[in-house]
């Protein structure tokens, strides 16, 4: 949880320190916050609870955010690394990053009654790498070693793939046949570093295929584009999201390529150090996609109070997508008569 915050310097201790020149503002970034595979995946928990109540456990975190991860713990979830830490018979989760086949195996072995919350989309990618897997193709997955979802892709096809870390693995990877070799990615990656990556590997294998859509999800790119037009102005962005959540990370990352003077994430409000406003006159605010609204509306809070009350949404894309719950949820909740959210989810971004 939280942790308690040092005493803050007064808004006038901060000035002293370092005046600013010019106006204090802050540039809101839209699209932040929820995606609809994350949003689908915590409803999905939301919903397992209500329906069959506690406890329902979750493999892994259900979706990168220590506050979304402690407030269902609160609700009666319980997070496992691993099926074999899930009574026999108990009903699991399968988080949004996707899980291999030999996951899903492990779970029928002990008889698990098992909900499938992955993000459609990564979904879209687990299929691309069965689909050129059949096809016999080398496949470079483009990802974070480690990662829930790469590991989720690999164990799909491990035979065929091989996992490319960046710029930096170009060098190491060898293919049977240079003319059947395709590219796939993990969805929460860098727009930008992923497709320098794709640059450098289609330098070594001219013919090297692209998936049959992009497979960086839209509300990664948009989030990143977002934070592309703010960052140039910005003395300051405060990425809110946390450590292990990837494409906040990659948000803190853009926003210092695009020319944010300084840029941090934090998982709360609390955790913003005040010195980071010392001759700032402009703060960018957005959070990655696992991140709920209010979060982001307590940085506000807080930045209003050191004299960051002017605040400009930029708006760089409209977000209406909406993902169905899970088919195992869908049937639950038909049978109780539930048809609140069309069994769907909230629309991404509200």
């Amino acid at each position: 949880m939280p942790t308690v915050p040092r005493r803050r310097r007064s808004p006038q201790e901060v000035a002293a320190a370092a005046p600013v020149s010019g106006d204090r503002r802050v540039l809101l970034a839209a699209p932040r916050g929820y995606c609809a595979g994350v949003d689908r995946a915590v409803i999905a928990v939301e919903k397992a609870l209500e329906a069959y109540g506690p406890p329902v456990y979750v493999r892994k975190q259900i979706v990168h955010n220590l506050h979304v991860v402690h407030t269902l713990e609160e609700k009666g979830a319980i997070f496992v690394d691993e099926t074999d830490e899930v009574p026999e018979g108990a009903r699991l989760i399968f988080s949004a990053h996707g899980v291999s086949p030999a996951v899903v195996q492990s779970a029928m072995d002990r008889n698990l009654q098992t909900i499938d919350a992955t993000c459609p989309l990564v979904t879209k990618v687990h299929k691309e790498a069965v689909r050129f897997a059949r096809d016999d193709f080398d496949i470079l997955l483009i990802g974070h070693e480690g990662h829930e979802e790469v590991e989720g892709t690999y164990g799909e096809a491990p035979e065929h793939t091989q996992i490319v870390n960046g710029p930096e693995d170009v060098d190491k990877v060898v293919v049977r046949d240079p003319n059947k070799v395709i590219w796939l990615s993990q969805t929460t990656l860098s727009v930008d570093e992923a497709m320098h990556t794709v640059n450098l590997l289609r330098k070594r294998f001219p013919t090297l295929q692209d998936p049959p859509s992009d497979d960086i999800c839209y509300a990664t790119s948009n989030r990143q584009a977002a934070i592309k037009k703010i960052a140039p102005e910005a003395d300051l962005v405060l990425v809110v999201g946390s450590a292990n959540s990837s494409n906040s990370v990659r948000l803190v990352e853009v926003a210092l390529e695009y020319g944010a003077k300084a840029s941090y994430r934090v998982d709360f409000a609390n955790e913003i150090d005040e010195s980071w406003f010392e001759g700032v006159a402009t703060v960018g605010v957005t959070s990655g996609a696992s991140v709920p609204e209010n979060l982001v509306q307590d940085v506000l809070h807080l930045l209003a109070e050191y004299g960051y009350g002017d605040v400009e949404e930029v708006v760089t894309a409209q977000e209406d997508i909406i993902f169905s719950l899970p088919k195992e949820i869908r049937a639950t909740l038909k049978a109780m008569g539930d048809t609140s959210r069309g069994l769907g989810g909230r629309r991404a971004g509200a």
